[in-house]
C-alpha cells in the first residue's frame, strides 16, 4: 500500500523529494528511504537530479521510470483508425494514423490488419516494439456484449463483429487488447479531465456523425446488461421515423429514425440546406431549431437518470457552443423535473482517443504498480 501511493503521488506530482514523499504520505524518514530503495531496485522510479534552495545537501529527486511499462490507445471508426504510444507516465511517445479503404476481402483480417498497421506506426515513431506494451485499449462505436464478446450497434464497421476478434488483435499486437465503447471512452475523458472532473453521477451527450450518450453513476459507468446502456441515438421521439430493429445509415433525417435522426452531424446540416456544420449552427433558426429537438432527448434521460451534470460534446456542440448551449438549457426548462448543469465539453484533441489511453495507463499501472 505504502508503495502504491508513493507510485501514484509521484504520478500526480512529478519528481518529488524522498522528504516530500514521507511529508505527503505520513511515512517516516527511514520507512519512506526503503520504500524508494526497493521501488528503484525494481526499475519502477529512477532518480532525476536534485532539489537545491535549502540549506544542507541538494536533495535527491526522483520520479516514475517512464520505461516501466508503455500502452497503445486507439481509436477506430469507418474511416479508419488512430493511434497513440505512452509511457507509464503518461507522455505520448507516438503516434499513427491508418485511412480505411475499401476491401472486398476478408474483412475480419483486414480488420487486424489496420490495426497492426496502425499500432506498428506508432511504435516506430516510439522507438519501441510489441513486445514493449503491456496492453492495448482500442474505442470503437457500438458496443461489446459483455456475454458474447461480440460488437453490437455498430452495422457500419462489419470486420469489428467476429466473435473472435479481440482474440485474433491480441495475438497480432502481442498482448491484451480491450475493445470499448467509443462515447464511454469520452465519458471516462471528460471525468478525470474535462468538465466533469467535480461530478460522480453525469451524462455525456455525444453529437458527432452519430449520437449516443454515457452515463455515470457514483463514478461508474452504467454498461446495461447488453453493453446498450446510453445507445440514445435509437430513442423514438416524437416527430422523428422510427428506427426499428437499428437503422444502418444515420446520413439524414429521411435515411435512419430515432433522435440521431434530428440532431446528428449529417441530419444538422440537412435542416440547414447543405451548410458546413458551423455555419449551419450560425443560422439562429437552425440553432433554435436543432436546441429544441436536442432538448427533448436530454429530458427523457434526464427524467430517468437524474444526473447532477450533462456534458454536450462531439461535433454538432463544438460547432454550436455556448449558443447552443444556452438555447438547450432554456429549452430543457420544464420538460423534465430535475435540472442539471448543462456544459460544452471543451477538452483538446481527440476524446475518444484521451478516454482510451486514460482507460490503458489505469490497467496498466494497476498491474505494474502492484509490488506485492
Amino acid at each position: 500500500m505504502n508503495d502504491r501511493a508513493a507510485l501514484d503521488l509521484l504520478i500526480a506530482h512529478g519528481p518529488l523529494t524522498r522528504t516530500r514523499i514521507g511529508e505527503l504520505t505520513g511515512l517516516s524518514k527511514p520507512t519512506a528511504s526503503q520504500l524508494l530503495t526497493r521501488l528503484e531496485a525494481a526499475g519502477l522510479v529512477r532518480t532525476t537530479g536534485s532539489q537545491s534552495g535549502r540549506p544542507g545537501p541538494n536533495a535527491v529527486l526522483y520520479e516514475v521510470h517512464p520505461a516501466a511499462a508503455h500502452v497503445v490507445a486507439l481509436s477506430a471508426g469507418p474511416t479508419g483508425i488512430d493511434a497513440v504510444v505512452a509511457d507509464i507516465t503518461g507522455a505520448v511517445v507516438g503516434t499513427c494514423r491508418v485511412e480505411a479503404e475499401a476491401v472486398a476481402e476478408d474483412v475480419r483480417h483486414r480488420t487486424a490488419q489496420l490495426v497492426s498497421e496502425a499500432v506498428d506506426g506508432a511504435l516506430r515513431e516510439a522507438g519501441l516494439g510489441h513486445e514493449d506494451l503491456h496492453c492495448a485499449v482500442i474505442g470503437t462505436p457500438g458496443a461489446i456484449d459483455p456475454h458474447t464478446g461480440q460488437l453490437r450497434y455498430a452495422p457500419h464497421l462489419p470486420g469489428w463483429h467476429s466473435r473472435t476478434l479481440q482474440a485474433d488483435l491480441a495475438q497480432v499486437l502481442g498482448t491484451r487488447v480491450f475493445i470499448e465503447n467509443d462515447v464511454n471512452l469520452a465519458a471516462i475523458a471528460e471525468q478525470y479531465e474535462g468538465a466533469a472532473q467535480d461530478h460522480d453521477d453525469f451524462v455525456l451527450a455525444w453529437l458527432d456523425e452519430g449520437v449516443g450518450a454515457a452515463i455515470v453513476l457514483n463514478g461508474t459507468l452504467l454498461r446495461g446488461a447488453t453493453g446498450g446502456a446510453g445507445e440514445i441515438g435509437y430513442m423514438p421521439l416524437p416527430g422523428a421515423p422510427l428506427a426499428r430493429g437499428g437503422a444502418r445509415d444515420w446520413a439524414g433525417p429521411d435515411a435512419g429514425g430515432g433522435f440521431q435522426s434530428q440532431v446528428s452531424s449529417p441530419a444538422v446540416r440537412d435542416l440547414a440546406g447543405g451548410l458546413p456544420l458551423a455555419k449551419a449552427l450560425a443560422d439562429e433558426a437552425v440553432c433554435d431549431q436543432v436546441a429544441r429537438m436536442l432538448a427533448t432527448g436530454l429530458a427523457a434521460v434526464v427524467a430517468v437518470v437524474d444526473p447532477e451534470l450533462v456534458v454536450l460534446s462531439g461535433a454538432v456542440a463544438e460547432a454550436g457552443g455556448e449558443a447552443l448551449r444556452e438555447r438547450v438549457e432554456a429549452e430543457l426548462t420544464g420538460l423534465a423535473l430535475p435540472r442539471p448543469l448543462l456544459r460544452i465539453s471543451d477538452l483538446d484533441g481527440d476524446p475518444i482517443l484521451t478516454g482510451a489511453l486514460r482507460t490503458a495507463l489505469t490497467q496498466a499501472r494497476d498491474a505494474v504498480f502492484d509490488t506485492t
